[in-house]
């Protein structure tokens, strides 16, 4: 299987950041069809073993992790996706399946059997990690994302906002399930693509000043623990 990794940069900016890269990228780029009114609202769940595996390598800045989630979008349970983000050297790719409601409340329950017979190899690699290395859900993380895409380098620029956790909740089926503001999080810019970044997205998203950041919304989204 040929694996697709891409390039992402992340930066913490401003709120009169976002107004002006915004508007710049309003007159070069497309609001992601799939928003509504040009934002969604995401709620995910994420997965660490006893030994928080994966938030460690992450605050350790790991050459080579992974880490799993299952995720929703404006409380719509009709599609829900299990993925697996993994990071090599900087570069990212993702690995998707399908889940149903039912199934993913049976992942929160802790009700596992059915899983190695789905005959989805992402839910069969999570129902092995599950039994043999302890990972079980950890915590929910709602925000709202401002997504915009340009065709030409396959890039997807994003704007990501009012980050909340679930704190230990994880029944995350329930939209009425409290989360409080996550701790140091202000709004995350992230820019991600394929073989090059195109230079009009490149001086749309520039800000003097703003550097490269490695902020991660699941530590931010953990530091309650």
């Amino acid at each position: 299987m040929d694996i697709q990794y891409r390039h992402e940069w992340k930066h913490e900016i401003s709120f009169s950041d976002l107004l002006a890269i915004r508007q710049r990228l309003r007159a070069v780029a497309q609001a992601d069809p799939h928003a509504i009114d040009g934002k969604y609202l995401i709620r995910s769940l994420y997965f660490d073993n006893l030994n928080d595996k994966a938030l460690r390598e992450k605050i350790d800045g790991v050459n080579l992790r992974e880490k799993f989630r299952i995720r929703y979008y404006n409380g719509d349970l009709s599609l829900i996706h299990l993925e697996k983000k993994s990071k090599v050297s900087g570069l990212g790719t993702k690995f998707s399946a399908p889940l149903t409601a039912e199934e993913a409340q049976s992942i929160v329950d802790g009700h596992l059997d059915w899983m190695l017979d789905s005959g989805r190899p992402l839910v069969q690699e999570l129902y092995c990690k599950m039994q043999f290395q302890g990972m079980r859900p950890k915590t929910i993380m709602d925000y709202t994302r401002e997504p915009f895409i340009y065709g030409p380098g396959n890039v997807r620029v994003t704007f990501d906002y009012n980050i909340r956790t679930g704190l230990s909740c994880t029944d995350f089926l329930n939209w009425d399930c409290p989360t409080v503001p996550a701790p140091d999080s202000g709004i995350i810019l992230e820019v991600k693509w394929d073989a090059f970044l195109p230079a009009i997205i490149r001086d749309a998203v520039q800000m003097p000043g703003r550097r490269v950041t490695a902020f991660s919304k699941y530590a931010q989204c953990r530091m309650y623990d």
